[in-house]
């Protein structure tokens, strides 16, 4: 196999930021031009952009772009702090679950909070931002390669949603995993399941693995368990979009359900996830909010314009569920493993990292 493909979902140009529209994915690659940071705002909430680790990213440029309209507008550094902060608040309410989101806007306000002047704010902004995307690609490579570590010369990997590189500045982490190991050379297959209601495993992930030449079987979501029951499964890789202080995590919605069939049919079952997806301040998912998606996302089927349901149906439509901390067998991270997370192991890996 040659050269696993490259594939970017952001680019910055250094007065916009392109975004691939994964809306239109897998039949039409199309790229927005955010020039403000409203239309970044907008992209996260329409699902221009999705996946924890990409909406972190954008988020930051979005502030960058939002410092760049106030620098043209406003003259006094007060005025110009008190808006830009503003800004930030308002792309942190575009998604409440994923932490990657909030964690990149704290490092975008620090460097607001340290600047002495407008100019040296918009131009350190820029850096920032520039530095969590470079940091971002870096960090899924070594997930990938710890990862990839624990697998043997011949795997079939289930996967949930898409983890790859469209959900991350590049490369990706569950979905990284996955390439680092072709890139070792291990014989991998992947079952994709589709991910509804909103198909990000049929749309996104089966066609960057076609992009890249590994072979994936797609798969409906109600497949899953029977293939495991089959022993055509031999592991389970999947993201995460928060994880608590004793390992529960949230994820994409069906998660908790896999790793339900995993531990009965005795597979593993991995999170794969940057450190900053962990969020040590609260103590279980219990904790964990949990979007609530627009219900026309179950009523239609995607990218047809159908509608599949009845006419006054209710719909209840979260975006993701949280798996206990028990189901897990690891938590693979840009420093390593933790095996058996727990709080006790959480707090013990941190403290060392």
């Amino acid at each position: 196999m040659g050269r696993i493909k490259d594939i970017r979902p952001l680019k910055w140009t250094g007065e916009s930021l392109l975004l691939l529209d994964q809306r239109k994915l897998p039949l039409k690659e199309e790229w927005i031009e955010c020039k403000t940071y409203e239309c970044v705002a907008r992209a996260i909430e329409d699902m221009v952009v999705r996946g924890a680790p990409a909406i972190g990213v954008v988020a930051a440029y979005g502030v960058v772009l939002g410092a760049k309209e106030l620098k043209e507008k406003v003259k006094s550094y007060v005025d110009f702090k008190a808006k830009l902060e503003l800004i930030i608040n308002r792309l942190a309410a575009t998604r409440p679950t994923a932490v990657n989101l909030f964690w990149a806007l704290k490092r975008m306000k620090k460097i607001v909070e340290a600047g002495q002047s407008i100019d040296d704010i918009v131009v350190a902004l820029e850096t920032e931002a520039i530095n969590i995307e470079r940091q971002d690609v870096e960090t899924n490579r070594k997930i990938g390669f710890y990862g990839a570590e624990l697998l043997s010369s011949r795997e079939v990997i289930l996967t949930h949603c898409n983890t790859g590189a469209l959900a991350t500045a590049g490369y990706g982490t569950a979905l990284g995993v996955v390439r680092a190991a072709v890139e070792m050379g291990k014989e991998i297959t992947v079952y994709v399941d589709e991910t509804r209601p909103y198909l990000q495993g049929a749309r996104l992930t089966a066609w960057e693995l076609q992009q890249e030449g590994i072979p994936y079987y797609l798969i409906t979501d109600n497949m899953a368990g029977w293939f495991m029951s089959l022993g055509e499964i031999t592991c389970i890789i999947v993201g995460a979009d928060r994880i608590a202080r004793n390992g529960d995590t949230a994820n994409k919605i069906g998660t908790y359900s896999l790793s339900v069939l995993a531990k009965e049919h005795g597979i593993p079952f991995y999170i794969a996830a940057p450190t900053s997806t962990f969020d040590l301040s609260i103590s279980s998912g219990v904790e964990i909010p949990i979007e609530e998606r627009n219900p026309e996302e179950v009523l239609y089927c995607h990218c047809r314009d159908c509608r599949i349901a009845p006419y006054g149906a209710k719909v209840k439509n979260p975006a993701f569920d949280v798996t206990p901390h028990e189901n897990i067998t690891g938590i693979i991270t840009e420093k390593g493993v933790i095996t058996s997370p727990n709080e006790e192991n959480i707090v013990e890996f941190f403290s060392k990292a």
